[in-house]
């Protein structure tokens, strides 16, 4: 299939000089449109969009630099080369910071004219097919942000890249650590918002009164101590994603406001009047069971359902014990990079640890110990010694026992609480931070196994 004509704009206002360059550029086989001035070039451009204009610099009314920036705001990939009488260096210089592909003085030389043209061209071309190739490859790769390709998440994956190019709002459900943040990080990536702002915000961390600032802002003046206006993390997203993380923790009051903004597209800042139009997807995660919540009155329904629109439950690492190799030397070559060793590999009975070990803190927990063992190892791979003493105890308690007495899963991580319990001397507080989960994690597994 023959290949269109590549079309041209060629401004002059010398009939001469026009005709001149139309002959030589049809010759080449481009399709060439001429006018004698500015004005009739901004029309064109208004109109349609040109390979690449080859533009007179002096001319009446519109000049060459006019001609070249407009075209550059409506057409960012057409190229402009300025053509001149008055070849001065202050004039090519402002021509090649507007944008110009090349700058050429008359008299010309008509194989000067053909070669410059051809570049031009050929760059614009270049340009367009790496911007091709970047979507196309956006649109074929796996999901960003998310290593594992175990049974376990492939409904995970799956989902991530169906709901993406939607603007429906997400609720994650995974336990602390499991790596929900990463989830709708890669949510965002692969949608049409990906080049305006991934802002996230944990729900737990701030008061009702420092978590209203934070999301909306303030106006000027509306408290002690608000000197100026401040933009809210909402208003900050537009146009992009917003991650609130532990929205189960959010009080019910701002539970409220947050509804408002989902339903009418638009906010109040603290102490303003004016509501503030916004554009952004939500995108929510919790450990908590919302519908239990929901049930006790301890959250919105109407929020629930506003945020329920597609559910992702997110498995913890226990159950996607096939990825802890693949994410063990994800990490490994991150740390390793990060503290500018040269780590390359896990023994492989410190990688049978790994991966007989039950992981309560989860994905979060696993790159914690990957961090702590680079930090010890100076040798190239890492060892048994460098895992902490829980782990490398748990194998002489568990796995070193008699083959037909493999422990469960759910085996393996009671007695795990319980060792680390009685290292705690029973501080749930402790226990929760060495393990690298949230109290309330405990107390649920606790809760789970009889263990209160």
């Amino acid at each position: 299939m023959a290949q269109p004509k590549v079309t041209i704009l060629v401004v002059e206002d010398e009939e001469i000089a026009r005709k001149n360059l139309e002959h030589i550029l049809e010759k080449e086989g481009y399709e060439i449109i001429g006018v004698d001035s500015g004005v009739k070039a901004l029309d064109l451009l208004r109109k349609k969009e040109f390979a690449l204009v080859l533009t007179d610099l002096k001319m009446k009314k519109v000049d060459g630099m006019e001609v070249l920036k407009r075209s550059r705001e409506l057409h960012p990939h057409t190229e402009v080369i300025m053509i001149t009488g008055y070849a001065t260096v202050d004039s090519a210089v402002e021509a090649m910071k507007e944008g110009a592909y090349h700058y050429i003085a008359k008299p010309y030389k008509i194989d000067e004219v053909r070669k410059t043209v051809k570049e031009a061209l050929l760059k614009r071309r270049l340009r367009l097919e790496n911007l091709e190739l970047r979507d196309a490859l956006k649109k074929a790769q796996k999901v960003p942000y998310i290593v594992g390709e175990s049974s376990a998440m492939k409904p995970v994956l799956d989902t991530i890249q169906q709901i993406a190019p939607s603007d429906a709002n997400v609720l994650i459900l995974g336990e602390s650590g499991s790596g929900k943040e990463l989830v709708a990080k890669a949510i965002h990536h692969l949608s049409p918002r990906s080049e305006n702002r991934f802002v996230a915000f944990n729900c737990g961390s701030f008061t009702e009164e420092l978590m209203a600032n934070e999301l909306f802002g303030h106006e000027k003046g509306a408290f002690t101590g608000a000197t100026r206006e401040k933009a809210g993390l909402v208003e900050v997203a537009n146009g992009g994603t917003i991650f609130l993380d532990e929205i189960g923790d959010m009080p019910l009051s701002m539970q409220v406001k947050l509804l408002r903004v989902i339903q009418e597209r638009e906010f109040l800042r603290v102490g303003g009047v004016d509501p503030i139009p916004v554009d952004v997807r939500f995108i929510a995660a919790t450990h908590r069971d919302l519908k239990e919540d929901v049930e006790s009155s301890h959250f919105r329904q109407d929020l629930y359902y506003r945020l329920n629109v597609i559910t992702i439950h997110l498995p913890p690492l226990a159950e996607r014990n096939g990825d802890i190799p693949l994410l063990a030397h994800h990490f490994l070559s991150q740390k390793s990079e990060a503290m500018k060793k040269a780590i390359r590999d896990i023994e492989k009975e410190a990688m049978e640890l790994l991966c007989q070990y039950g992981w309560p803190g989860n994905v979060r927990e696993l790159e914690n110990v990957i961090e702590r063992a680079v930090a010890l190892e100076n040798g190239p791979a890492i060892r048994v010694d460098d895992l902490p003493e829980y782990i490398r105890n748990l194998s002489v308690e568990t796995y070193r026992r008699h083959s037909s007495e493999i422990p469960t899963l759910e085996e393996q991580e009671k007695n795990y609480i319980k060792w680390v319990l009685e290292k705690c001397k029973g501080n749930k507080t402790k226990a929760a931070r060495m393990m690298g989960i949230d109290r309330v994690s405990l107390w649920r597994k606790l809760k789970r196994y009889g263990m209160e």
